[in-house]
């Protein structure tokens, strides 16, 4: 693959772990510091790549991810707004 794939990602303390998550590809992973999460969750992303790469899809994937080709690079969709709900 040529290029680079920008990926939003989110992290979240769990107990005594973090938690890291890509929210538009449902890929996470996890580690006992901030920084072993990004790590792991670096390479739970190249894995999911290779193997999409693998298969012929990640084009598709990306595309239905709603990530969006410029130039070379793949980018996250941009959200117009963001907010926080309450639903009782």
């Amino acid at each position: 693959m040529k290029g680079h794939i920008i990926i939003r990602s989110e992290f979240f303390r769990e107990g005594d772990v973090y938690i890291g998550v890509c929210p538009d590809l449902n890929v996470s992973s996890f580690g006992e510091t901030i920084e072993e999460a990004k790590q792991s969750l670096r390479e739970a992303l190249t894995a999911f790549f290779e193997e999409c790469e693998a298969m012929g899809t990640l084009h598709d994937v990306l595309e239905e991810a709603g990530f969006i080709r410029q130039d070379m690079n793949w980018l996250p969709r941009q959200p117009i707004a963001i907010e926080l709900f309450s639903v009782a």
